[in-house]
């Protein structure tokens, strides 16, 4: 083979490798496409198959609506628990938007809380896919926060982590930077959120982008299965919207 089509042809290859382990890359770092078996638990209209407090929750213009004022103060951490199911292994996807005065969150494979809080009967306990206002890591939406638990941020948004008996381990490789999070987070409007949780292994999704792979091992403190729902912080007022909430348990 002479030695200019030779080099056009390990120039070829070369080219041809790169672009494969682009799309490899690219698949891994992508939401899957949305299953057919996924099922609408909002319907739209009114809060059925929904518990919260009727003073911070209701539906307007078809979604679901949260809100504290100073008049109206949420007693603690309150939740709009979903009572017609449960995430143990499972596939979550819907949309939020909130205001950037507090933040809200996505709690899953949570426990609901009732013994002794009469001013407040809805309490969770467990992983929170963190919902802020904010586009600046880390303090952003999607990381999970351990809501009443002992371990704080338990992954950060950006993490492919894992955490075990002696603690969290992180890949030193970022799924999203800083720019990256910055490009990709709607400040004001809908972002997309899809979890997926199989066995000790969650990966947060926004706006169809990984943003977060954790796998759990914590021989006591991993949870399994529990509750969904959404919150409002207390403190400050503020506001939160969800749509098209839609689910698949596996």
């Amino acid at each position: 083979m002479p030695v200019s089509i030779h080099r056009l042809f390990l120039a070829g290859c070369t080219l041809a490798c790169m672009l494969t382990t682009a799309v490899a890359e690219d698949a891994t770092t992508k939401a899957p496409a949305e299953p057919s078996q996924m099922v609408s638990i909002f319907n739209g209209e009114d809060l059925s198959g929904w518990d919260g407090d009727p003073r911070l929750w209701s539906v307007k213009d078809g979604v679901i609506h949260g809100e504290t004022t100073k008049e109206t103060p949420a007693n603690g951490n309150t939740f709009l628990i979903w009572q017609d199911g449960g995430t143990k292994d499972f596939e979550l996807r819907l949309s939020f938007r909130c205001t950037a005065a507090n933040n809200s969150g996505i709690q899953y494979r949570s426990r609901h809380i009732t013994d002794g809080k009469p001013r407040n009967p809805w309490v969770m306990r467990g992983y929170q896919h963190e919902i802020r206002n904010e586009n600046k890591l880390p303090n952003v939406a999607g990381f999970i926060y351990d809501e009443g638990g002992r371990r704080g941020r338990i992954c950060l948004v950006g993490q492919k982590a894992t955490w075990d008996a002696d603690g969290k381990h992180v890949d030193d490789t970022p799924l999203i930077d800083a720019e990256g999070f910055a490009k990709l987070f709607r400040l004001n409007d809908w972002n997309d959120v899809v979890i997926i949780a199989e066995g000790n292994r969650i990966r947060h999704y926004m706006n169809g982008t990984l943003t977060l792979d954790f796998t759990d091992e914590h021989p006591e403190l991993a949870l399994r299965e529990g509750k969904l729902a959404l919150q409002l912080h207390a403190g400050k007022p503020m506001w939160v919207e969800f749509k098209d909430i839609r689910i698949q348990e596996k």
